[in-house]
């Protein structure tokens, strides 16, 4: 199979679910987010970076989708906070 038939079908099905799609994108942000306030230092840090970069990921999409470049800017942003983010986590930035 293609990676641009695939691409092109991944689009299509979020596009035909796009808001339950932005609205699970946005419970997992909430949900990745209260981890934090919850826990404090104890949050799975890792696992919320991950996480939270997943549904920036989505949310991304869904812009790009619907053409808004205010959330395309800011959830783009937000992929590349989470990388970072990711990588910290993981001891990679640390000095």
């Amino acid at each position: 199979m293609n990676l641009f038939f695939l691409l092109g079908r991944l689009n299509a099905l979020v596009t035909l679910n796009i808001q339950p799609i932005e609205m699970i994108g946005v419970l997992m942000r909430v949900f990745s987010f209260s981890l934090i306030s919850w826990l404090g230092p104890q949050s799975p840090f890792f696992f919320v970076w991950g996480f939270n970069t997943i549904a920036a990921v989505l949310l991304s999409w869904c812009a790009i989708i619907k053409k808004d470049r205010a959330y395309i800017i800011l959830n783009v942003f937000w992929m590349g906070v989470g990388i970072v983010g990711i990588f910290r986590a993981a001891g990679f930035f640390n000095p």
